[in-house]
């Protein structure tokens, strides 16, 4: 098993529950979890723990894709999300563990994110880049205050 771990931390102008939310809806997962140049593709969702996910991504220059999934460990509402991710690809082997605590700011939302069992072939800071790009596309699907 690998030992490459990220931790990311940021706070973002929403609430708790639209970030919860945008981790658990399908539509949401394919608009903000690809990084750029990806597209995504839920084919899959069963957000309670026990259940499970499937979905895949798909770069858009060259075409080519990877497709992973997972089983969700933890679900409390609006404070903590866990699951596992494997990839189908047997080059890229093993399982990632996934941790997402929400907390309630005096601006925001606190988010904390820690992937541990990142492949050994995927460089530490690949992963960074891809999570960053993820945030910006999450901020911008949960901060905005649409009422109608």
């Amino acid at each position: 098993m690998s030992n490459n771990t990220v931790r990311l931390h940021r706070v973002l102008r929403t609430t708790p529950e639209k970030i919860y939310r945008a981790f658990l809806e399908e539509d949401a997962m394919a608009r903000w979890l690809p990084p750029d140049g990806f597209t995504a593709r839920v084919y899959e969702m069963d957000p309670q723990v026990g259940g499970s996910y499937k979905m895949s991504f798909t770069n858009f220059t060259t075409g080519h894709g990877h497709s992973f999934g997972g089983t969700y460990l933890e679900l409390v509402p609006h404070t903590r999300i866990c699951y596992t991710s494997k990839f189908d690809d047997p080059n890229l082997p093993g399982e990632m563990k996934t941790s997402v605590d929400l907390k309630l700011v005096s601006c925001g939302t606190e988010i904390k994110i820690e992937q541990s069992g990142i492949p050994e072939v995927i460089p530490p800071e690949a992963c960074y880049l891809g999570w960053q790009d993820s945030l910006v596309h999450l901020a911008k699907l949960v901060e905005p205050e649409i009422t109608d």
